[in-house]
């Protein structure tokens, strides 16, 4: 079944889908950042299979709540250089054009539950709090993001289920290697709750450290606009759920970790911005994707973006399921 489940602060709507016979129970949440188009367009395609097709097989594994859009007036802001039809995003449009919502308005941690209580929730965060809070507890919560540049697809999971996923280390590995591809490397050694568990594979982050991460900073009016991500709200309802996040680049970046990369694309932004304003933007559009290519930058087609985000939603499925459906209470 879809229905409405609220609207955005600028009148949108925002479905939610419940749809599924399975004995797990899963929610799935996309599009909390709107410069992240993918993984939307691939749970929205996920949730018309699974309402359009009794027999999809999904269905007879879980019971789902599903939010295929979670920040429709962000994803409008982004329309100006997204082009699923394209087959892979356009660099000087996303550098020039891209909108990315600052902490406070951030979506994905603007949750309900905070240490400060309820007051200035975005009412996206509100409706979606109280359309998966009924059918808590949950057995696997999925927030589908998109990095824009990285070295390959980055895998972030709940820290305390480090000892259970190597069945889902592997299936993600699998199917970035069955792409060419590598996965997204780093060791952030723990900043803002990012800690290395494995190869491409990290804890995701928290509105606890978030906030640490700032105050050490001295700069505790930004920590103080954290709120619980969408993983805590859902750990929150009972039970020891599997929660993840799929984090699968618009850009392939060598060497991702190199230093010299955020000067290179800080500097190809400046540029493309001055040469809009100057009505010069495609001779400097040239420039630059020529630069981005000698420097080894490439987009990664959107098709294999999406198959990477349904891999690892299929990775998490199967290890919850494999682990006899984890005990939960309610």
């Amino acid at each position: 079944m879809r229905r409405v489940i609220g609207r955005s602060r600028e009148g949108r709507t925002i479905e939610g889908v419940e749809v599924g016979e399975g004995p797990l129970r899963v929610s799935l949440i996309s599009g909390c950042h709107g410069d992240e188009p993918v993984a939307p367009a691939w749970l929205s395609d996920l949730a018309n299979a699974l309402e359009s097709d009794p027999a999809h097989p999904w269905r007879r594994r879980a019971t789902f709540r599903i939010v295929p859009h979670a920040n429709p007036d962000a994803a409008a802001r982004n329309q100006v250089w997204w082009r699923e039809g394209a087959g892979a995003a356009d660099l000087p449009a996303y550098l020039i054009h891209r909108v990315r919502e600052l902490p406070g308005d951030d979506l994905e941690f603007g949750f309900p539950g905070g240490p400060d209580g309820d007051d200035g929730i975005r009412p996206e965060a509100r409706a979606i709090a109280d359309f998966l809070a009924p059918a808590g507890p949950y057995h696997l919560h999925g927030s589908l993001h998109g990095l824009g540049f990285g070295g390959g697809p980055w895998h972030l999971v709940e820290r305390g289920w480090a000892s259970r996923i190597e069945p889902f280390h592997h299936a993600c590995l699998e199917a970035c290697r069955a792409e060419g591809l590598e996965p997204h490397d780093v060791d952030r050694g723990g900043e803002k709750g990012f800690h290395r568990l494995g190869l491409g594979l990290c804890s995701r982050p928290d509105s606890v450290s978030m906030r640490g991460h700032f105050l050490l900073a001295n700069d505790p009016a930004t920590a103080a606009l954290f709120r619980p991500s969408s993983m805590e709200f859902v750990r929150a309802l009972g039970g020891d759920p599997f929660t993840f996040v799929t984090e699968v680049p618009l850009f392939l970046t060598p060497d991702p970790a190199h230093p010299d990369w955020k000067a290179r694309l800080a500097a190809w932004t400046r540029r493309l911005r001055e040469a809009e304003r100057a009505d010069r933007c495609s001779e400097e559009s040239a420039r630059v994707e020529r630069e981005a290519s000698e420097a080894g930058l490439r987009a990664i087609p959107l098709d294999v973006q999406r198959r990477l985000i349904g891999a690892q939603v299929g990775a998490a499925l199967d290890l919850v399921e494999s682990l006899g459906r984890v005990r939960i209470s309610g």
